[in-house]
């Protein structure tokens, strides 16, 4: 099977034509072509008036490109510049996103959380693997969807590594394992692969994991964000009918002052605050259970307070927690019994009641105004 290179996939993009009937492979609209280990990556960029007439273009194009023998997938991402306005107002809604005041259902879920964070590194990503696990405990059939597109975790922390199937040449099959559904795009590049993409492209591959992916029954889908308050955040907040977020902090003033914007940014799109959780609590020696408090303790609580927003609870910095993480046994698997596994499923109580809470209101999906 010969190696895929740019003039392959080029040359099979000959074939689709754009709404003005010119080959797409000719088009100025092709922004760019990455292929890597069989993997195919494209953009093609637009005018924002001309969204609905190459949704088309987008689904053949992709089709294409996995008509080359040795391409195992593609992503096709429409990117839409917007026209400079006479004077600020309220944006249209991205390609594929609902009108203003509609939010789309993913079909066979029943209820969306994100679980987001104001900065990197508070573990916000193990917290979404072991909060599914407690809900699945609980009961529920769970999903977990890994949106952070730069620095996807899922793949390593459930320790699955193979690709999604495909169905009807389009729609992917979730990966399953610990009985969760599981969708990453660490499932479609490899690990190495630096994800070098325009904010269009991300939001574009968030709206095909949520939409182009056999979801369900599932009575929860958990989302890991992207840490951060940027079009990750805005693409889920304006086109997903988010049942809440809960927002993940550790215990130091630097960290609680970037969950207070990760909060900010959520009550402003409209998005309720199921609440928040205090990872890294403090810290327990493995050798003789002693408690230090590493990074300060009762931060995220105290802002919670503050905020008025719910207080979900804290979780311990343990050795057991990262390096049952690091070997894809999350310590709700490894270590069902354990105070860690425990503190997880506390924080899982609070989760769903907080759901059937939020899930009593409508949300209307909000306007984003630039100001």
């Amino acid at each position: 099977m010969p190696d895929v290179t740019e003039d392959l996939v080029r040359s099979a993009l000959a074939k689709v034509r754009t709404p003005e009937g010119v080959p797409l492979s000719a088009s100025p609209a092709l922004a760019g072509i990455v292929v890597t280990s069989g993997k195919v990556y494209l953009s093609i960029n637009i005018d924002e008036a001309q969204a609905r007439a190459w949704e088309n273009v987008r689904g053949e194009a992709e089709a294409a490109a996995r008509s080359v023998p040795g391409v195992t997938s593609a992503l096709v991402a429409l990117t839409a510049e917007r026209k400079a306005a006479a004077r600020p107002g309220p944006p249209p809604p991205a390609p594929g996103a609902p009108a203003p005041g509609r939010a789309i259902e993913v079909p066979g879920v029943k209820s969306i959380i994100a679980v987001a964070s104001g900065k990197g590194g508070v573990g916000k990503s193990t917290l979404s693997i072991n909060l599914a696990l407690g809900l699945r405990d609980l009961g529920l059939k769970v999903g977990l969807l890994d949106a952070d597109i730069y620095g996807p975790s899922v793949p390593r922390l459930s320790g699955v590594a193979q690709k999604p199937e495909l169905v009807d040449g389009k729609t992917m099959l979730p990966l399953e394992n610990f009985g969760l559904q599981l969708m990453s795009i660490g499932f479609l590049v490899e690990e190495e692969t630096p994800m070098i993409w325009r904010g269009p492209m991300v939001m574009s591959a968030i709206s095909q994991m949520l939409r182009e992916v056999k979801w369900g029954p599932l009575d929860v889908l958990v989302v890991d964000m992207p840490p951060g308050t940027g079009d990750a955040q805005l693409t889920m907040a304006q086109q997903v009918n988010l049942t809440g977020a809960v927002i993940v902090s550790t215990p130091q003033d630097l960290a609680l002052i970037d969950a207070r914007r990760g909060v900010a940014m959520f009550q402003r799109v409209n998005v309720p605050i199921l609440g928040v959780v205090e990872n890294m609590a403090y810290f327990v020696c493995p050798h003789c259970g002693g408690r230090s408090e590493i990074f300060g303790h009762g931060g995220a609580h105290q802002e919670a307070d503050k905020l008025g927003v719910p207080f979900l609870g804290e979780i311990p910095l343990h050795m057991r927690i990262r390096e049952m993480s690091d070997a894809g046994l999350p310590v709700l698997v490894a270590d069902p019994q354990s105070a860690e596994a425990g503190a997880y499923r506390a924080v899982a109580r609070e989760v769903k009641a907080a759901i059937e809470r939020a899930s009593g209101s409508a949300r209307k999906a909000p306007r984003i105004v630039i100001e």
